[in-house]
């Protein structure tokens, strides 16, 4: 005769509950289109290539320095989201960043302070380092101008991130990076 545990469908009926409910749940950001691409680029690692380990969890943890070049024909603002699409749960966004100047050309270690760091997938206003659980994770940088600064700040959802952002992109790019889980 088979037992029920109703304790156990209980659980696993919250934790589905929490899970749908995560920050990854958010529609996503618009993907680079071909028309209008800025060319995003990186001095730590090559497009497609790996990012060094002093960039992730497995070292200090920094953010790998981006650049952009392109066009900016009717870019107010720019916004730089970064995200893995291959993360448990559809996604995970380690970044995002609104209402940069348009004429910032790149990040290093500094945000410029009239940009705002929105919660990331950890719920952190701030960078999560890569820290893939298992295999090889593809981390995107994208970057995207915007004809109008979304005005949201450091409490804003991912939700509100990405509508703002689709709404006002008028040009886009992307970098690709790879990190390898060191088990």
């Amino acid at each position: 005769m088979l037992r029920v545990d109703r304790r156990g469908f209980f659980l696993l009926g919250a934790a589905l509950t929490l899970s749908a409910c995560s920050g990854t749940s958010a529609p996503s950001p618009p993907g680079p289109s071909a028309a209008q691409t800025l060319v995003v680029s990186s001095s730590a690692f090559a497009a497609g290539g790996t990012i060094p380990a002093e960039f992730t969890c497995a070292g200090a943890g920094r953010r790998p320095p981006l650049s952009w070049s392109g066009q900016l024909r009717g870019a107010k603002a720019l916004a730089v989201v970064v995200d893995d699409p291959d993360a448990p749960g559809g996604g995970f966004y380690h970044w995002v960043v609104v209402d940069l100047p348009a004429d910032t050309t790149g990040l290093a270690d500094e945000v410029p302070a009239a940009a705002h760091q929105l919660k990331n997938s950890a719920g952190a206003a701030t960078w999560t380092p890569p820290c893939p659980p298992s295999g090889t994770h593809h981390y995107r940088f994208t970057v995207y101008g915007l004809s109008a600064a979304t005005g949201l700040t450091g409490d804003a959802s991912l939700r509100d991130a990405f509508a703002a952002i689709q709404k006002t992109t008028v040009i886009q790019g992307r970098l690709t990076g790879l990190v390898t889980h060191q088990g």
